[in-house]
């Protein structure tokens, strides 16, 4: 009996690893799930099939290796999580709380308890923890409807060309023709990026301002895209403002980029301990301001309003730094008549 109740046991253990390798991957051979678990193929075979004796859908393909995938059933399957991915995905719960989608919040703090009822006791006490001591903060932006994200992502998806009707930063509407390519979460906004067919170019949509999407005309052919990251980025980042600046900082990227977020300035490793700042601004000082908080030599490569405001500013705030009463250490500011 104890050695029918070990094989049982060893058995069950397998066929969840085998679960649990299925849901990795949308698809193994054969051999290699046999190598994964120590068995002979012939033990897989067994085995898938006991899982599908249990509704588990899973299906095999063609051919001598016989692939074999997880594929959709009526309910969801065990997930099964080892301790890293568990924690990584209380993680990502706890932070969604923070994210623009509209009732993402109450959806997380459900998946959460649903979660802890599952968990061994050794995970459950450092994840109640982890909730314990980490407090969300909300963005200040508005939200997005969670059914609006699927749909556009399904346009993606299907090269399923769309008419937006759009409402730019202005406020005023426009209805777009777009090719939709990819959506980017800079946090606490989402972008559409797509390429604007009546403009023949690539933009930037904020999904917020999107009143309605609608299919137009079937599925597009994809063009040569730009990195959606970067694209947004730039769009973000100086293309809406007034000044658009360049700025050469000496200074390692990573450093600069932890004085901008990814809304605020685009960093790029220039070589020689250096990288180049792109932002922009609506204001010549904002600019100023902040790229004098840098904290390390700069030289403004472009626009030439800014060179000019910084010099004149330099000027400004070396006289305001001089004590009162003291003479100017270069003769040629002295008042006339001065010896």
């Amino acid at each position: 009996m104890p050695g029918i109740i070990t094989t049982v046991l060893e058995t069950s253990a397998r066929l969840l690893r085998l679960l649990g390798l299925l849901q990795v991957r949308p698809e193994w051979s054969g051999a290699e799930l046999a190598e994964r678990l120590g068995v002979t193929v012939r033990t897989l075979r067994r085995d898938v099939q006991r899982l599908r004796d249990l509704d588990y859908p899973v299906h095999s393909g063609p051919g001598v290796a016989g692939g074999y995938r997880l594929g959709p059933g009526k309910a969801l399957p065990p997930l099964l999580l080892d301790d890293d991915e568990a924690i990584a995905v209380v993680v990502s719960l706890r932070s969604a709380a923070s994210h623009s989608v509209a009732g993402l919040s109450e959806a997380s703090v459900s998946a959460l308890a649903k979660l802890d009822q599952v968990l061994p006791a050794r995970l459950r006490e450092r994840t109640a923890a982890l909730q314990h001591a980490t407090v969300a903060l909300a963005g200040p932006g508005p939200v997005v409807d969670p059914e609006q994200l699927v749909a556009l992502a399904a346009a993606c998806r299907r090269h399923q060309r769309l008419r937006l009707r759009y409402r730019d930063r202005s406020g005023s509407g426009s209805t777009r023709i777009v090719e939709p390519y990819r959506l980017v979460s800079t946090g606490y906004r989402w972008y559409l990026m797509a390429f604007d067919v009546g403009r023949h170019s690539w933009r930037t949509f904020r999904v917020d301002r999107i009143a309605d999407a609608a299919e137009a005309g079937g599925r597009f052919v994809p063009r040569d895209p730009p990195d959606p990251a970067a694209f947004v980025a730039t769009a973000v980042t100086s293309a809406p403002y007034r000044y658009q600046a360049r700025v050469l900082v000496q200074a390692p990227a990573h450093v600069v980029a932890e004085e901008f977020s990814r809304t605020s300035g685009v960093v790029a490793d220039a070589g020689d301990g250096s990288c180049l700042l792109t932002t922009g601004a609506d204001s010549l000082g904002a600019l100023t301001f902040h790229l004098a908080a840098i904290g390390a030599e700069f030289t403004v490569l472009e626009p030439p309003e800014l060179i000019d405001f910084i010099r004149d500013a330099a000027v400004r705030l070396q006289r305001a730094g001089q004590r009162p009463g003291r003479a100017a250490a270069n003769p040629a500011d002295r008042e006339p008549g001065h010896r």
